[in-house]
C-alpha cells in the first residue's frame, strides 16, 4: 500500500466524522457511532490489527469515559448546588456591578478564569466550568460552550500544572538517548525542556494575546441581536490590554520559573488587573453590549440546563461567600497537583486495567478522587455546610446533574473508544505505524522544507483525535524532532510549536465539545459550535506555523544538538 493511500485510509474517520457533524449537521450520538464502527473497520481489514487489541482499545476508552462524565457531573453538580444556595444569584450581581457589558464578563470569566482553571487541572475541566457559569450569568447555552471551547487554546501547553509538557513532552521524546547526547555537548536534559518550554510560551504569548478579541468578536457576530463584527470591535483595546494581561505574565512564569505555572499564574494575575480595570472602567466601550431577550433566541442556541436567579431563594448571599466554592475548587487543585504528598494519598484509590486482555500498553484507571471531578463534588458536599443548606436541596441538585449525563455518556461511549483504537493501532500483523503517525509522515514528505508551517497542524490533529494536548506531544514529540533533525532546523523549536498546535487543537476536539455541551444541555449540535471553533483554529496553527518558518530559517534558532 502506498504512503499517500496509507494516510488516506487513517485519515478516513476524521473525514467522514467532519462529513456528518459539519456538512450533513448530524448530532454527535448519530455520526459518533458510525465513525466508531468505521474506525473498527479499517483497524481490522486496512490495518491488521487483531481483533483483541481492537476490543482492548474500546475497553480502554469505556474506562477513560467514565472518567470524563465524572468531571461533567462534578462540574454540573457544584453549579446545581449553587442554584439552589442563592449564590448564582449573587454572583450574577456582583458581574453586574463589575460592568454589565456581556463581552467584559466573557473576557473575565472564559478567558482569565478559564486560563486559571486550566492551569489548575486541564482535561476539559476548564469548558466544563466555565460554560455553565456562563449560562448562569445568562448567555445562550451555544455561545457558553463556545466561549469554553476558545479558552481551551493558550493556556493549555501549560494546564493541569504544566503536564502536556512535563509529562508528554518528556514520555514523547527518547529522553533516555538525548539526555546522553546533550551532555556530550555540555548541556543536559533540563536546559533542552525549558528550551521547548521557552519557545512554546513565546509562541503562545505572540499568537494568543488576540484570543479575546477573537471570542468577543464571535460573540457578537454570532449570537449578537445585529449580528455585527463592529460591537466586537468596539471592545479592542480592552479585550487586547486583557489578552496581555495573561501573556505577559504567562510569559515571564514561563521563561524563569519554567512549565508548571505559566497559565496558573497568568490566569490569575490577568484575572486581578482585568476586573479591577473594568470596575474603574479603563478601556471599555461607552455602550453596553447585551444578548436580545431570551424569547428571541433562535432554538439551537438552547440548552435543557436552566439557571433560575430570582426564585429559588430569598436569603441575600456575601460575594466572597458566593465565590468561595470556585475559590476552593482553584485551591485544592493546586494543591492537589503540587504536593507530592498530597496526589499520591488522592491516587490511591483507583479503579482500571492493565494491559487489558494481555494486550501491551493498553491501560486505562480511574482515580476518582485526584480527577477533577471528585473536587468538585467534594467542594459540592462543602457548599451544604457553607451555605446553610437543606440536604434536600443537595439531592435535587445531585438528580439534576444525573440526568444531563446520559446523552452525554452514550455519545462518548463511541467518540473515546474510536480515539483509542486509532492511537493503539501501532502493533499490527502489517508492521504499519500507528494510523496517527502515518498520516503525520506522509505530510512531512509532501512539503519538505517547508514542513514548520505544518508542524502545528500535526499537533493540532493529535488533540482533535485524543482531546488532549498531552497525547498528542506523546504521539508526535519524537516524530517532530525527527524531521527537525533531518531538515537540520532546531528539534526543540519545532516540538515547541508541536505543543502550540496541539493546545489548539483541543477547540476543535469531538469529546471536547460533547463534553462541553453536556454541561449546558446542548447534545445533539457539537457539529455548529465545530463550525464556529475551527476558524480559530485555522489561525492559531497557521499563525503559528508561520512563526516556525520564521524561527527556523529567517532568525536562525539553534537548540544544544545542533552544536548552538
Amino acid at each position: 500500500m502506498t504512503p499517500g493511500l496509507l494516510a488516506l485510509l487513517a485519515i478516513a474517520p476524521i473525514i467522514v466524522a467532519g462529513i456528518l457533524l459539519i456538512g450533513l449537521r448530524w448530532p454527535a450520538s448519530r455520526a459518533m457511532p458510525v465513525v466508531y464502527l468505521l474506525s473498527v473497520l479499517i483497524a481490522l481489514s486496512g490495518w491488521s490489527m487483531s481483533f483483541e487489541r481492537v476490543l482492548a482499545s474500546t475497553l480502554q476508552g469505556l474506562i477513560i469515559t467514565i472518567g470524563v462524565l465524572w468531571i461533567i457531573f462534578g462540574a454540573i453538580l457544584l453549579l446545581n448546588t449553587l442554584q439552589h444556595s442563592g449564590a448564582i444569584r449573587a454572583i450574577h450581581a456582583g458581574f453586574t456591578t463589575i460592568s454589565p457589558d456581556r463581552r467584559v464578563q466573557a473576557i473575565i470569566i472564559a478567558w482569565l478564569f478559564g486560563s486559571f482553571i486550566e492551569g489548575a487541572s486541564g482535561f476539559g475541566t476548564t469548558a466544563a466550568i466555565a460554560a455553565p457559569l456562563l449560562v448562569a450569568m445568562g448567555f445562550p447555552a451555544m455561545a457558553a460552550v463556545l466561549m469554553g471551547m476558545l479558552v481551551q487554546s493558550t493556556p493549555v501547553s501549560f494546564g493541569a500544572v504544566g503536564t502536556p509538557i512535563v509529562i508528554g513532552v518528556t514520555t514523547g521524546l527518547d529522553s533516555v538517548t538525548l539526555t546522553d547526547q546533550l551532555i556530550a555537548r555540555g548541556s543536559s536534559w533540563e536546559l533542552f525542556l525549558q528550551q521547548i518550554t521557552n519557545g512554546t510560551a513565546i509562541t503562545h504569548a505572540i499568537v494568543g494575546t488576540i484570543m479575546p478579541l477573537i471570542m468577543v468578536l464571535m460573540l457578537t457576530r454570532f449570537f449578537g441581536e445585529k449580528k455585527s463584527w463592529k460591537a466586537g470591535f468596539e471592545i479592542l483595546p480592552f479585550a487586547l490590554f486583557a489578552g496581555l494581561a495573561l501573556t505577559l505574565p504567562y510569559l515571564v512564569t514561563g521563561i524563569f520559573l519554567g512549565p508548571e505555572f505559566p497559565s496558573l499564574l497568568g490566569g490569575l494575575v490577568g484575572l486581578v488587573i482585568v476586573v479591577t480595570a473594568a470596575r474603574l472602567r479603563f478601556l471599555t466601550p461607552k455602550t453596553v453590549w447585551d444578548f436580545a431577550e431570551p424569547k428571541e433566541w433562535p432554538a439551537e442556541w438552547m440548552g435543557t440546563l436552566q439557571v433560575r436567579i430570582d426564585d429559588l431563594t430569598t436569603r441575600p448571599m456575601s460575594q466572597w461567600l458566593a465565590w468561595l466554592p470556585y475559590v476552593l475548587v482553584g485551591a485544592l487543585l493546586v494543591i492537589s497537583r503540587v504536593f507530592p504528598e498530597v496526589t499520591a494519598a488522592l491516587k490511591s484509590l483507583s479503579f482500571g486495567m492493565t494491559n487489558i486482555l494481555n494486550e501491551e500498553g493498553i491501560s486505562a484507571s480511574v482515580e476518582p478522587l485526584f480527577l477533577p471531578g471528585g473536587i468538585l463534588v467534594f467542594v459540592a458536599l462543602l457548599t451544604v455546610g457553607l451555605h446553610r443548606m437543606r440536604l434536600r436541596a443537595l439531592g435535587a441538585a445531585a438528580s439534576e446533574s444525573g440526568q444531563v449525563l446520559l446523552k452525554a455518556g452514550f455519545v462518548l461511549l463511541f467518540t473515546v473508544p474510536m480515539v483509542r483504537i486509532l492511537i493503539n493501532s501501532g502493533i499490527n500483523a502489517a508492521d504499519l505505524p500507528s494510523m496517527p503517525i502515518a498520516m503525520a509522515r506522509y505530510v512531512a514528505d509532501s512539503v519538505g522544507g517547508i514542513y514548520p508551517l505544518m508542524a502545528p497542524t500535526v499537533g493540532a490533529m493529535g488533540a482533535f483525535l485524543a482531546g488532549s494536548n498531552t497525547v498528542s506531544n506523546m504521539m508526535f514529540s519524537q516524530f517532530q524532532f525527527g524531521v527537525a533533525e533531518t531538515l537540520g532546523i532546531s528539534g526543540a523549536f519545532i516540538v515547541s510549536i508541536q505543543a502550540v498546535g496541539a493546545a489548539a487543537g483541543n477547540m476543535i476536539a469531538i469529546h471536547n465539545i460533547v463534553a462541553a455541551s453536556a454541561t449546558v444541555g446542548l447534545i445533539g449540535r457539537e457539529g455548529i459550535t465545530l463550525r464556529k471553533t475551527i476558524w480559530p483554529t485555522l489561525y492559531y496553527v497557521l499563525l503559528t506555523g508561520i512563526i516556525g518558518l520564521v524561527a527556523c530559517y529567517a532568525l536562525g534558532v539553534r537548540d544544544p544538538l545542533m552544536g548552538g
